[in-house]
């Protein structure tokens, strides 16, 4: 497992007691109950690790590589899904996937970055960095979403749009300008759901939905604590500050009323337990589904458009 340093003692305890495991008991000394005091410790020492995280180790777990990506999520709780590429007037756009599938028995579109797990299919998703092309796909799957009257399910995770030369020759903050607009104007529920990083306008192009939820160590921000400290500190270095002051947390950013609920994760995040995460996810957007069912094309959008016109006027 990758290793974060505020976790050190943690899987140093860990490596001790897969190290006992192994060991044959020689009389004198009952392994058993050595590892079960010692797993006892490094259970509660866990616990307290992650009870008092700050903002600066939130995005570091936000960020852990192992964490479940977007295609894990839809291998887990998205049955017969069928992706559907390219935005018929440039190419395809491999940091963001789209497509049709079947979310407990409910058809819907499924739309989310994926980062990639290793260093080859990093590349090819481009660390979930999303080219225009992928925004204009994105849009191109939310009016077939409305054609077909399915709900939309989005899951956020990237550090932000990509920003080459050649996205910005292709119109980068036009093709998110739009789907952000088309996120809007969709006549049927749209659900999201950030389940690591959600980086700037690259998550919000497909976060403006009618339902906002954060996994409790995700982030969400309008740009990255690093990219902060080199604008307002003229240096990389003090990314521990700017991520405290960007309140970019899951807690920070219900408590401003800007997302709906927070998904809780496992003790230790969620790249300790995948599969516990995902089912927590696929929970929270069931629930999500049932109250969003039946829905009316006016009060649809009519909702939805009061929900992002109250931002800010409650604190």
């Amino acid at each position: 497992m990758s290793q974060l340093d505020f976790e050190k003692p943690i899987l140093e305890l860990e490596g001790k007691i897969s190290e006992l495991r192994h060991v044959n008991s020689d009389g004198e000394v009952n392994i058993a109950d050595e590892i079960g005091r010692m797993q006892t410790k490094a259970d509660k020492l866990l616990k307290q690790t992650y009870s008092k995280l700050n903002a600066a180790q939130k995005v570091q777990v936000a960020r852990h590589q192992e964490r479940p990506h977007m295609l894990d999520y839809v291998s887990s709780i998205i049955d017969d899904f069928t992706p559907l590429a390219g935005d018929r007037n440039f190419a395809e756009d491999h940091a963001l996937i789209g497509g049709l599938g079947r979310f407990r028995g409910r058809s819907c579109v499924v739309i989310g970055h994926e980062k990639g797990h290793d260093t080859q299919s990093r590349i090819k998703h481009n660390f979930g960095m999303t080219r225009p092309e992928g925004y204009r796909k994105a849009q191109r799957l939310m009016k077939m979403a409305q054609q077909f009257q399915i709900p939309v399910i989005t899951l956020i995770d990237t550090a932000g749009a990509y920003p080459g030369v050649g996205a910005e020759e292709r119109g980068q903050s036009e093709a998110i300008a739009k789907s952000i607009e088309t996120c809007l104007r969709t006549e049927v529920p749209i659900i999201s759901v950030i389940i690591g990083e959600g980086g700037s306008g690259g998550a919000i192009a497909i976060a403006v939905a009618d339902k906002v939820y954060m996994l409790e160590h995700s982030i969400y921000s309008v740009i990255s604590p690093e990219g902060c400290a080199s604008i307002l500190w003229r240096s990389r270095e003090y990314a521990k500050e700017a991520a405290g002051a960007l309140k970019l947390t899951a807690q920070d950013l219900y408590n401003l009323k800007l997302i709906d609920a927070i998904i809780k994760e496992p003790i230790g995040g969620a790249h300790r337990k995948k599969q516990e995460t995902m089912n927590a996810v696929a929970d929270q957007i069931e629930k999500a589904l049932e109250e969003l069912t039946p829905w009316s094309r006016s009060e649809i959008l009519t909702s939805r458009a009061a929900k992002f016109l109250q931002y800010g006027r409650d604190l």
